[in-house]
């Protein structure tokens, strides 16, 4: 068993304590600007966007509209979790036709499974 050091022992519990007593509107702005650092809103938006100004639809698919289509689906979290970390191919892509044909990038570089694990469940709660 791998113990932590004091410093990330401590850090790890001003993360969670402060978690703990975020307010909603405090936790979306968070999850929200760690969105931005990360570079997912280059591409994705949280409402669904109108075409671009070239006639082309959106790059990828708004969060409300990845929460819709995978909230009854129990293995979402893991699964787009894992397509965030190594992204896609245009092969596998399951958004023809109402997003641009780019592929998403890996984004294992960008930011950690536990955030990108933490954006996905964010996600998934947007539309109830």
């Amino acid at each position: 068993m791998r113990l932590l050091s004091r410093s990330a022992l401590s850090l790890l519990i001003a993360a969670s304590s402060w978690a703990v007593h975020a307010t909603p509107a405090e936790n979306d702005a968070a999850l929200l600007k760690l969105a931005t650092d990360s570079g997912c809103m280059a591409c994705h938006s949280v409402l669904p966007a109108a075409k671009r100004a070239d006639g082309l639809p959106p790059i990828a698919p708004a969060w409300s509209e990845i929460a819709l289509k995978y909230r009854d689906d129990p293995t979402a979290s893991d699964r787009l979790t894992q397509t965030v970390m190594t992204g896609s191919t245009p092969r596998s892509r399951h958004w023809t036709g109402k997003t641009g044909a780019t592929a998403m990038p890996p984004n294992a570089t960008a930011l950690g499974e536990a955030d990108a694990r933490m954006l996905v469940n964010w996600l998934l709660v947007l539309v109830p």
